[in-house]
């Protein structure tokens, strides 16, 4: 028995998602997509995949909430973390790279919440904004795979929601990186099923079936 086969037998729980979903669209801001921002990602299929996880959504009246980091003057609301990654200084105040992308923008009555950290958790109103609707599940589409996806994802099950992770509906900037956040995403803190799964949940109820096998 190997190494690898060692570690999937002791992580090989499965979680069901719930009756009550929510989609949670991490940071699909301009930043992250217009080549001239050093926060760009690499070309992929995640922003049409979150698209249309988010057109599902609200077809079943299933809640969507966005996410948008922003920071202040000096970005001092970004402490350390700034400083660790002085690109985050391009989302100063109300920039155009602050902006969602235009194929996920929140509809006027969906909720937007501004953070300034990695958890859509940290720092904000979400867990509360949650429970008040009474969800217990919650869809993870954004950016990016190993940062805020992740980040969110592990704080998700801390709050004690079930994260279920699109696999073809969250993106990185290293193949690798991505592929490797979402075995591990599997093995301990969410299920992570493709968009089709993910959507045919939404629409139809259907529990999907969990496990990341790209």
């Amino acid at each position: 028995m190997t190494a690898v086969d060692d570690f999937n037998e002791g992580f090989n729980g499965a979680l069901t998602p719930g009756s009550s979903p929510a989609v949670i669209s991490i940071d699909l801001m301009r930043a992250y997509f217009d080549p001239q921002s050093p926060l760009c990602l690499p070309p992929s299929d995640c922003l049409g995949v979150a698209a249309a996880v988010i057109a599902a959504a609200r077809r079943r009246a299933v809640p969507v909430i966005h996410t948008i980091v922003r920071y202040g003057p000096n970005a001092l609301d970004g402490g350390v973390f700034v400083k660790k990654i002085p690109a985050l200084k391009t989302l100063i105040g109300e920039t155009i790279h602050g902006q969602l992308m235009p194929e996920v923008e929140a509809l006027s009555e969906e909720t937007v919440i501004v953070k300034q950290y990695a958890s859509a958790f940290f720092g904000t109103s979400l867990s509360s904004t949650l429970r008040s609707q009474g969800i217990n599940t919650v869809i993870i589409i954004g950016t990016s795979t190993s940062g805020c996806v992740r980040a969110t994802a592990v704080d998700a099950i801390q709050h004690g929601f079930i994260p279920l992770v699109v696999s073809d509906g969250v993106a990185d900037r290293n193949d690798g990186v991505h592929e490797a956040s979402l075995y591990d995403l599997q093995a301990k803190y969410a299920e992570v099923m493709d968009s089709q799964s993910i959507i045919a949940y939404i629409e139809n109820g259907k529990t999907p079936q969990p496990g990341h096998t790209a």
